[in-house]
């Protein structure tokens, strides 16, 4: 290709991992404002959120017209057509953060709630899959992006505990349900993003291959140093 498309390229993931820094902040301040109940944290990400959706139209429109204009084909095919997919899904991440903050203000009004521990550690390990799944793209690292689709069996089992301790503490007071059904959802709603950034890694399998691997991560191996 050409070296103008290679330029067009670049700022295009440029934007996009800038893209990426907004949306990494907004969980980071969804869940903060969850844990802590900071409601004034967590109207600013709802404000935010109008910024990625603009920006997420702006990147769309970009590569669009590097595929109109160039007419790509093989791995720079694949690469225009793996950042069209993750745009999308940051800005679905980006929803997901604020729905997570939506319930952070609904849990304000229960201050005596006890929030899991564990939803926490759900955002650090959602956070850092979605981290690493932006950088097995930018250095097209295969045994990475693998190990992001690995991970999401972790983020999975930390629901499932969450789950299991709210309805521990349904079962002693059922008085606490719309408070457990917010914490309810915003689990749901961090497993979500995990579920995003596989979908990430395996556009990024696609990128670097050619192999289509949804629905089936059983037939790769991931090397261990």
């Amino acid at each position: 290709m050409t070296k103008h498309f290679n330029r067009e390229l670049e700022t295009i993931q440029t934007r996009l991992l800038k893209l990426f820094a907004v949306v990494e902040q907004m969980i980071h301040d969804a869940t903060r404002a969850l844990c802590h109940r900071e409601v004034e944290r967590a109207e600013q990400i709802l404000v935010r959120d109008k910024t990625v959706n603009t920006e997420e139209v702006l990147i769309e429109e970009e590569c669009l017209k590097t595929l109109a204009l160039h007419q790509p084909v093989a791995g720079d095919l694949r690469q225009i057509a793996t950042i069209l997919k993750i745009n999308s899904d940051l800005e679905r991440i980006a929803d997901l953060a604020c729905n997570i903050g939506e319930r952070a203000i609904g849990l304000h009004e229960y201050p005596y709630f006890p929030i899991p521990d564990r939803l926490s550690e759900m955002a650090t390990d959602s956070t850092e899959m979605v981290r690493n799944a932006l950088n097995a793209f930018v250095s097209q690292d295969l045994d990475l992006a693998k190990q992001v689709i690995f991970n999401d069996q972790w983020v999975d089992e930390l629901n499932r505990k969450v789950i299991s301790e709210i309805k521990s503490v349904l079962s002693s007071d059922a008085t606490q349900l719309e408070p457990a059904l917010h914490c309810f959802s915003a689990s749901r709603h961090l497993e979500r993003i995990a579920d995003h950034a596989e979908n990430i890694a395996e556009d990024v399998i696609y990128m670097i291959s050619g192999d289509i691997i949804r629905h089936k991560h059983g037939n790769f191996t991931i090397n261990v140093d």
